[in-house]
């Protein structure tokens, strides 16, 4: 199976620049561990100073969406969105959290791929 490239955006609200930055300095040892287990690889989040967080990742297993489930089952996982989602605003209409709902980070149509 391919590795199947994501490239997401969400808005971080002006109050929680410097709150995001932190924990993302010490994110904690449980969600690494489950985005590990779940195949997730090459993960980064970049920030543009204009509200705008973009991440982008790889995905390098068999079933992303069994994959998403079993992240999404994790009580750590979970609490972490419950505290970054907090920061955030999806530009996603009728977003109410990562765990729950249409989707919380925007996924990004891939237009151009060089490797």
């Amino acid at each position: 199976m391919p590795t199947k490239r994501i490239a997401q955006i969400v808005h971080l609200k002006p109050s929680a620049v410097a709150a995001y930055k932190e924990c993302h300095a010490n994110v904690w040892p449980e969600v690494l561990r489950q985005i590990e287990d779940c195949n997730i690889v090459d993960y980064s989040i970049f920030f543009d100073n204009d509200r705008t967080l973009f991440a982008t990742f790889k995905y390098v297993g068999e079933d992303f969406d069994g994959d998403m489930q079993r992240m999404k089952a994790n009580p750590k996982v979970r609490d972490w969105w419950a505290l970054t989602d907090g920061m955030q605003e999806s530009p996603i209409p009728g977003a109410v959290g990562s765990a729950e709902g249409p989707g919380w980070w925007k996924v990004l149509d891939e237009v151009f791929y060089k490797e």
